[in-house]
């Protein structure tokens, strides 16, 4: 039988490609008789088979995946085969697609599925996730491979929360003039898989371990119509992103104990370091640490440092930021956060905003009237102008503001005053209490965020503030020459201090000499790397 995709002879019989993993022949999903390619109605028993568009339209991933995507995983395909990654699988599918089909006919089945796919597969791109298959009325995706990122979990968190939100917004245009509800359920788990042979094509082959793919499928088929159900692995890769429910232990097929799921909500109130709970003991950071400390205490004396921590993607930097973070219990000390996600980087002011939510105490959940109440009573605990300053912090978090100060301003006089109204808020709160202003990969800083980072380092000379930033090798942030500014390079890890961080993470089980070697070697001292790897040895 020869294979529609890449055109390989199969061996009689065969379900699926031996080359390329494509399904060899589409079978009713009522009857489970085969039908051609180009039916719309299964000849057995007339049931409309209503992906039958779609399953020409997204044969081959060149049809679907961006150029930017496909170059990435053309060009890293070799060094990805046979690999065995941590990632993150998502289950998506179509609620009630069979009742819909006979109310809207297959015509316009077809141009619903088609306008569906291409909506939810621009939120998965446009995380860098991957489409691994199409299952009819739905697909599965992956992220972390074969595009690496060590933040896969909360991109694919984040996909399944925009896809919901898109739906909602084009609920009418998708459905038209024929009603209904159009409602997906999402199933998302964390864990291992091998990275297959990736053909030219683009069709990639992922071998799921253990139930890494099955506990994702799962949780997808017990979500509720328009619910995201995640696995507790990850929750705990999300860490504090997400606000989430968490439900009742359930009974899933494959699983000898009942398995925790939690029903994702939202987006939290801000946005924490992947450094939640970390897992392993703080290992050969110890002098950075103490540098830390010291230009704190200068800042807490009225001479405000700037430092900047980079390294290598993974190497440490969010665990050092929890360190100094979670050294400030016995001290009077303003800790604020923000970060730049590398698929958010064209927001304006997003560290920014979630500092200033931060700050004032403001939650998802707050209507109009209470973020402006929360931001009037931020102003004047210390001593600003709120006529003066509340209309731009509104602005910058989306709130109209109803005193129409800057109805008839310019933009260039509304970025100038927003960004005087932050720095001052910014000093004037340091009167009060020290502050320390950490921002976390600002090598990926917006224009805005960064006039705004700049006037404020300009000045700290004088003010109770550290200001923190991490970033990248080869950015180099415009402040850096200060003269109170410093820079802490955070290079790879010793062998004995690699080793430390194997021994405890691998305490509960055990590895072969063998492996531990093996895992050295190939994490090259990058802590991240350390884990990930003995994570992946050791399975679910």
């Amino acid at each position: 039988m020869k294979c529609p995709a890449c055109q390989h002879e199969n061996r009689p019989g065969a379900k699926f490609c031996e080359e390329c993993a494509a399904a060899l022949a589409r079978a009713c999903p009522n009857c489970g008789s085969a039908v051609s390619d180009s039916a719309k109605f299964c000849p057995e028993c007339a049931h409309p088979l209503t992906a039958a568009s779609v399953q020409t339209r997204f044969a081959s991933p060149e049809s679907y995946t961006p150029k930017h995507l496909a170059e990435r995983i053309l060009t890293s395909k070799s060094a990805l085969e046979g690999e065995r990654k941590q990632v993150t699988v998502l289950f998506c599918d179509v609620v009630g697609s069979t009742s819909l089909a006979e109310r809207l006919g297959p015509e316009s089945m077809h141009a619903l599925l088609n306008r569906f796919f291409e909506l939810a597969l621009s939120e998965v791109h446009r995380y860098e996730g991957t489409i691994n298959q199409f299952l009819g009325d739905g697909f599965m995706a992956l992220f972390g491979a074969p595009v690496a990122h060590e933040d896969h979990a909360s991109r694919a968190v984040l996909a399944a929360v925009t896809i919901q939100r898109r739906l909602e917004e084009r609920h009418t245009e998708l459905i038209g003039a024929h009603g209904g509800e159009l409602s997906v359920r999402i199933g998302l788990n964390t864990g291992p898989v091998v990275v297959g042979k990736i053909g030219d094509n683009l069709r990639m082959d992922y071998t799921a371990v253990g139930d890494t793919t099955n506990l994702a499928a799962r949780l997808q088929q017990l979500a509720e119509p328009g619910v995201i159900l995640v696995s507790d692995a990850t929750r705990r890769q999300v860490g504090e992103q997400f606000r989430l429910e968490p439900l009742p232990p359930v009974t899933v097929k494959g699983k000898a104990e009942p398995v925790q799921a939690y029903r994702i909500l939202g987006l939290a109130s801000r946005r924490s370091p992947r450094w939640e709970r970390p897992s392993t003991r703080f290992v050969g950071r110890e002098r950075e640490l103490g540098v830390l400390s010291d230009l704190l205490e200068q800042a807490e004396r009225g001479q405000g440092q700037t430092v900047g921590i980079v390294g290598e993607p993974g190497v440490g930097k969010s665990r050092l930021l929890y360190e100094l973070r979670q050294g400030l219990a016995e001290r009077r000390v303003t800790y604020l956060e923000g970060r730049y996600p590398s698929y958010c980087a064209s927001i304006p002011y997003l560290p920014v905003l979630d500092i200033i939510r931060t700050n004032c105490g403001i939650v998802d959940a707050d209507p109009p009237e209470a973020v402006a109440d929360k931001v009037r009573f931020a102003v004047e605990e210390v001593s600003m102008d709120p006529q003066k300053a509340v209309p731009y912090l509104l602005n910058l978090l989306g709130v109209k503001d109803e005193s129409g100060t800057m109805e008839a301003l310019a933009p260039d006089v509304i970025r100038a005053r927003t960004l005087e109204t932050l720095r001052q808020l910014a000093v004037k709160g340091s009167q009060r209490r020290p502050i320390i202003f950490a921002v976390e990969d600002v090598h990926w800083v917006d224009r805005p965020s960064g006039e705004y980072f700049d006037s404020l380092v300009e000045n700290l000379p004088g003010a109770m503030i550290l200001f923190v930033a991490t970033y990248r090798p080869g950015y180099r942030p415009p402040w850096l020459d200060r003269s109170y500014a410093t820079q802490i390079a955070l290079r790879p890890l010793s062998q004995p201090e690699s080793q430390s961080v194997v021994h405890a993470v691998a305490s509960e089980n055990r590895l072969a000499d063998a492996v531990s070697l093996l895992i050295l070697a190939k994490a090259e001292g990058n802590p991240f790397f350390l884990e990930d790897a003995i994570d992946v040895d050791r399975g679910p």
